[in-house]
């Protein structure tokens, strides 16, 4: 994965905090940490929509939610015409997961994750301080989540889990996986997208052990690793970007894209969309 190029694709007004976003060959689906909407952006006619994913009578819909009360949506999946919203289980708030349906623009009850994220904290022996996920994957019943390893501990790891998403109940495995530093920082998962039987994942480093505190970002990676054998096949670094976001753009044969987004931690309200092309 030696040869790659990252452009700057374009730049959307009315965004902050972009962590995760999903291509459906029209329109571009994208979260923010720290927002109770979800967005669509439509690449052709540059129309930005906002759908707000918490009932009327709560404080908000907001799109700047105080730190201590994110739900800190961190990861975007789609099935069956369906998008999923995962908080990153980082505090006890954060332990939701959004529902809608990406049609109809029909909004659901919350999941409650509580319970899911505590069996899998304790499946995968993570500490409740070190737990944060940052990526879903949607592949039948299958579901990819991957624990970023930014809490002190470093544990970076992906669970398998087989199920019904509705009622949270899941057979479960779990992978540590091993990334290498950035610039002396562990890199740590931010997103992934599975494309054939490869799942490519993007890892951003930070000089931080917190996974609530942000730290000194020293960049990110593009990695490739094979579903079967849980093993890493290729990691690249491609820039000093906090990318938080990736989704498959175009399958060219030889080459894939993606479009990335970038998290820029600050209370700006313009989201960057990259496009990063590689060789298969």
């Amino acid at each position: 994965m030696q040869k790659f190029t990252l452009e700057l694709l374009f730049r959307i007004i009315g965004i902050g905090s972009a962590s995760g976003l999903f291509f459906n060959g029209s329109s571009l689906f994208i979260i923010s940490d720290n927002s109770h909407f979800l967005y669509e952006y439509n690449i052709t006619t540059q129309k930005l929509d906002k759908i707000p994913l918490v009932a009327p009578d709560y404080t908000g819909p907001l799109e700047n939610v105080p730190k201590p009360d994110k739900p800190d949506y961190e990861a975007l999946s789609y099935k069956d015409g369906h998008l999923y919203l995962f908080g990153s289980g980082s505090t006890e708030n954060r332990n939701i997961i959004g529902h809608i349906n990406s049609k109809t623009k029909e909004v659901y009850p919350h999941i409650d994750a509580t319970d899911l994220y505590m069996v899998m904290q304790s499946f995968g022996e993570i500490a409740p301080d070190d737990f944060n996920i940052e990526a879903a994957v949607n592949d039948g019943s299958v579901w990819y989540l991957l624990q970023r390893g930014n809490g002190k501990n470093g544990q970076n790891g992906i669970f398998t889990l087989d199920g019904d998403i509705a009622d949270t109940n899941f057979q479960i495995l779990y992978n540590a996986i091993d990334l290498p530093e950035i610039d002396g920082a562990k890199a740590g998962f931010t997103d992934a997208v599975k494309v054939g039987s490869v799942l490519y994942f993007i890892a951003a480093a930070e000089k931080s052990s917190s996974t609530y505190h942000d730290g000194e970002v020293t960049g990110t990676l593009i990695g490739s690793l094979d579903l079967e054998t849980m093993k890493v096949k290729k990691t690249q670094v491609i820039g000093q970007n906090k990318f938080e976001g990736i989704t498959l753009y175009k399958d060219n044969g030889n080459t894939l894209e993606f479009l990335l987004c970038e998290d820029k931690d600050n209370d700006e309200d313009t989201s960057d969309i990259y496009k990063l092309t590689i060789e298969k």
